[in-house]
Protein backbone atom coordinates (compact mmCIF):
# COMPACT_ATOMS: atom_id res chain seq x y z
CA UNK A 1 0.00 0.00 0.00
CA UNK A 2 1.12 3.51 -0.84
CA UNK A 3 -0.83 5.52 1.07
CA UNK A 4 0.94 5.47 4.46
CA UNK A 5 4.47 6.38 2.90
CA UNK A 6 2.40 8.89 0.87
CA UNK A 7 1.48 10.68 3.94
CA UNK A 8 4.76 10.72 6.00
CA UNK A 9 6.54 11.82 2.69
CA UNK A 10 3.60 14.84 2.43
CA UNK A 11 3.72 15.47 6.51
CA UNK A 12 7.86 16.06 5.85
CA UNK A 13 7.44 18.05 2.71
CA UNK A 14 4.87 20.27 4.66
CA UNK A 15 6.82 21.04 7.48
CA UNK A 16 9.83 21.43 5.76
CA UNK A 17 7.86 24.04 3.82
CA UNK A 18 6.93 25.50 6.55
CA UNK A 19 10.00 26.14 7.85
CA UNK A 20 10.93 27.42 4.86
CA UNK A 21 8.33 29.95 4.15
CA UNK A 22 8.97 30.94 7.64
CA UNK A 23 12.64 31.60 7.17
CA UNK A 24 11.67 33.02 3.94
CA UNK A 25 9.23 35.62 5.50
CA UNK A 26 11.58 36.64 8.70
CA UNK A 27 14.99 37.34 6.26
CA UNK A 28 12.68 39.60 4.16
CA UNK A 29 11.15 41.59 6.86
CA UNK A 30 14.91 41.80 8.20
CA UNK A 31 15.90 43.09 5.08
CA UNK A 32 13.27 45.60 4.91
CA UNK A 33 14.26 47.01 8.14
CA UNK A 34 17.62 47.29 7.68
CA UNK A 35 17.23 49.40 4.92
CA UNK A 36 15.30 52.28 6.21
CA UNK A 37 13.60 52.79 2.86
CA UNK A 38 9.62 53.88 2.12
CA UNK A 39 7.60 52.12 -0.83
CA UNK A 40 5.12 54.18 -2.16
CA UNK A 41 4.55 56.12 1.00
CA UNK A 42 4.46 52.96 3.45
CA UNK A 43 6.25 52.72 6.54
CA UNK A 44 8.97 50.41 6.42
CA UNK A 45 8.36 49.01 10.08
CA UNK A 46 4.72 48.28 9.27
CA UNK A 47 6.21 46.68 6.29
CA UNK A 48 9.03 44.46 8.03
CA UNK A 49 6.47 43.71 10.72
CA UNK A 50 3.66 42.84 8.49
CA UNK A 51 6.18 40.51 6.52
CA UNK A 52 7.14 38.87 9.57
CA UNK A 53 3.70 37.88 10.25
CA UNK A 54 2.76 36.60 7.04
CA UNK A 55 6.13 34.10 7.55
CA UNK A 56 4.18 33.26 10.78
CA UNK A 57 1.10 32.54 9.83
CA UNK A 58 1.40 30.59 6.98
CA UNK A 59 4.18 29.12 8.78
CA UNK A 60 1.68 27.72 11.10
CA UNK A 61 -1.13 26.54 8.44
CA UNK A 62 1.66 24.79 6.65
CA UNK A 63 2.79 23.32 9.66
CA UNK A 64 -1.23 22.56 10.94
CA UNK A 65 -1.30 20.52 7.43
CA UNK A 66 1.25 18.62 8.24
CA UNK A 67 0.28 17.62 11.18
CA UNK A 68 -3.06 16.50 9.77
CA UNK A 69 -0.87 14.36 7.38
CA UNK A 70 1.11 13.29 10.06
CA UNK A 71 -1.73 11.99 12.00
CA UNK A 72 -3.29 10.45 8.83
CA UNK A 73 -0.15 8.32 8.70
CA UNK A 74 0.20 7.49 12.39
CA UNK A 75 -3.59 5.94 12.29
CA UNK A 76 -3.70 5.01 8.55
CA UNK A 77 -7.37 6.54 8.58
CA UNK A 78 -8.68 9.23 6.31
CA UNK A 79 -8.32 12.66 7.22
CA UNK A 80 -11.91 14.22 7.95
CA UNK A 81 -13.45 17.11 8.98
CA UNK A 82 -11.31 20.09 9.59
CA UNK A 83 -8.56 18.11 8.41
CA UNK A 84 -9.82 17.32 4.76
CA UNK A 85 -10.72 20.85 4.38
CA UNK A 86 -7.09 21.99 5.41
CA UNK A 87 -5.48 19.57 3.01
CA UNK A 88 -7.97 19.90 0.07
CA UNK A 89 -7.15 24.05 0.55
CA UNK A 90 -3.47 23.91 0.85
CA UNK A 91 -3.69 21.59 -2.20
CA UNK A 92 -5.13 25.05 -4.06
CA UNK A 93 -2.71 27.27 -2.37
CA UNK A 94 -0.01 24.94 -3.79
CA UNK A 95 -1.95 25.27 -7.75
CA UNK A 96 -2.04 28.98 -7.38
CA UNK A 97 1.96 29.34 -6.05
CA UNK A 98 2.71 26.82 -8.72
CA UNK A 99 0.66 29.09 -11.52
CA UNK A 100 2.49 32.09 -9.95
CA UNK A 101 5.18 30.28 -9.70
CA UNK A 102 5.67 29.53 -13.69
CA UNK A 103 5.14 33.31 -14.51
CA UNK A 104 7.61 34.86 -11.54
CA UNK A 105 10.57 32.33 -11.06
CA UNK A 106 10.28 29.63 -13.66
CA UNK A 107 9.83 25.91 -14.47
CA UNK A 108 11.62 24.26 -11.63
CA UNK A 109 9.61 26.45 -8.95
CA UNK A 110 6.59 25.35 -10.80
CA UNK A 111 7.40 21.78 -10.95
CA UNK A 112 8.51 21.73 -7.41
CA UNK A 113 4.69 23.10 -6.27
CA UNK A 114 3.04 20.54 -8.87
CA UNK A 115 4.77 18.25 -7.48
CA UNK A 116 3.42 19.04 -3.42
CA UNK A 117 0.20 18.79 -4.95
CA UNK A 118 0.44 15.99 -6.47
CA UNK A 119 1.28 14.19 -3.16
CA UNK A 120 -1.28 15.88 -1.19
CA UNK A 121 -4.04 14.83 -3.89
CA UNK A 122 -2.59 11.81 -3.54
CA UNK A 123 -3.23 11.29 -0.08
CA UNK A 124 -6.64 12.55 -0.42
CA UNK A 125 -7.30 10.03 -3.15
CA UNK A 126 -5.98 7.08 -1.39
CA UNK A 127 -8.20 7.45 1.75
CA UNK A 128 -11.66 7.46 -0.27
CA UNK A 129 -13.68 6.69 2.60
CA UNK A 130 -14.36 2.92 0.91
CA UNK A 131 -13.70 0.25 3.70
CA UNK A 132 -11.23 -2.05 2.47
CA UNK A 133 -12.76 -5.93 1.51
CA UNK A 134 -10.88 -9.23 2.04
CA UNK A 135 -11.01 -10.62 -1.90
CA UNK A 136 -11.35 -14.08 -2.09
CA UNK A 137 -9.51 -15.06 -4.60
CA UNK A 138 -11.24 -18.73 -5.34
CA UNK A 139 -14.71 -16.65 -6.28
CA UNK A 140 -18.29 -16.82 -5.05
CA UNK A 141 -19.08 -20.17 -3.43
CA UNK A 142 -20.96 -22.31 -6.09
CA UNK A 143 -22.94 -24.94 -4.38
CA UNK A 144 -24.63 -26.30 -8.01
CA UNK A 145 -28.00 -25.21 -7.07
CA UNK A 146 -29.76 -22.77 -8.24
CA UNK A 147 -31.26 -19.86 -5.72
CA UNK A 148 -34.69 -20.77 -4.57
CA UNK A 149 -37.38 -18.55 -6.32
CA UNK A 150 -39.57 -16.32 -4.37
CA UNK A 151 -43.39 -17.10 -4.65
CA UNK A 152 -45.40 -14.93 -7.35
CA UNK A 153 -46.57 -11.60 -6.35
CA UNK A 154 -50.44 -11.49 -6.13
CA UNK A 155 -52.58 -9.48 -8.60
CA UNK A 156 -53.59 -6.09 -7.12
CA UNK A 157 -57.02 -4.89 -7.73
CA UNK A 158 -57.34 -1.67 -9.67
Amino acid sequence: MVRRPVAWIVALVLFAEALGVLAVNWFLGVVVDRQDMSLAGLDPDMMSVSSKIGGVVFGLYFALCGLVSLLVALHDRAPAGLGRVLLISAAVVHALLGAFAWGLIGWTAFLLMVVVLALIVLLLMTYDGRPEKPVDPAGPADSGTPPPLSPPAAPTAP
